[in-house]
């Protein structure tokens, strides 16, 4: 409980019982990238009586911390784009998105990060942050 106090206190937020169940919930589970719902419904699981409306509103503040960074990835259902959080931990990483089963893989690739730079040089920009996301699915034999 003092590991999440302090991540709190560090990020310059009040330590409530709702922060620390969600900060908890994020930094000890399996799955890395959760919506607002999977982390309702996992602390609802846990016995825990933290509404929805307290979730989304805990997460913009982790959010506004730099304790999550929120995603916006197209599951490929046609549905709109559903938020999906992951602590951020200081690393940059870019995402695969399998439209089949909807697991996120994340993954790192000093070349392709050594091109973008390179192509946003040869624009005369400079790159101050980015995202990229690759949609796939499994390889058909």
């Amino acid at each position: 409980m003092a590991g999440e106090s302090s991540e709190l206190k560090r990020a310059g937020l009040k330590v409530t019982h709702p922060r620390r169940q969600i900060l908890r919930l994020l930094e000890t589970t399996d799955q890395k990238h959760m919506t607002a719902d999977d982390i309702y419904r996992a602390l609802v699981d846990r016995g825990e009586e933290i509404g929805l409306a307290t979730v989304y509103r805990v997460l913009s503040q982790f959010e506004a911390a730099h304790l999550v960074r929120k995603h916006l990835f197209d599951d490929g259902t046609g549905r709109s784009q559903q938020a999906c959080y992951e602590l951020d931990e200081g690393d940059h990483h870019d995402h695969m998105v399998c439209l089949e089963t909807g697991e996120v893989v994340e993954f790192f690739d000093e070349a392709i990060e050594k091109r973008q730079e390179e192509i946003a040089g040869e624009h005369g920009f400079e790159i101050i942050d980015h995202s990229m996301v690759l949609y796939v699915r499994p390889k058909k034999d």
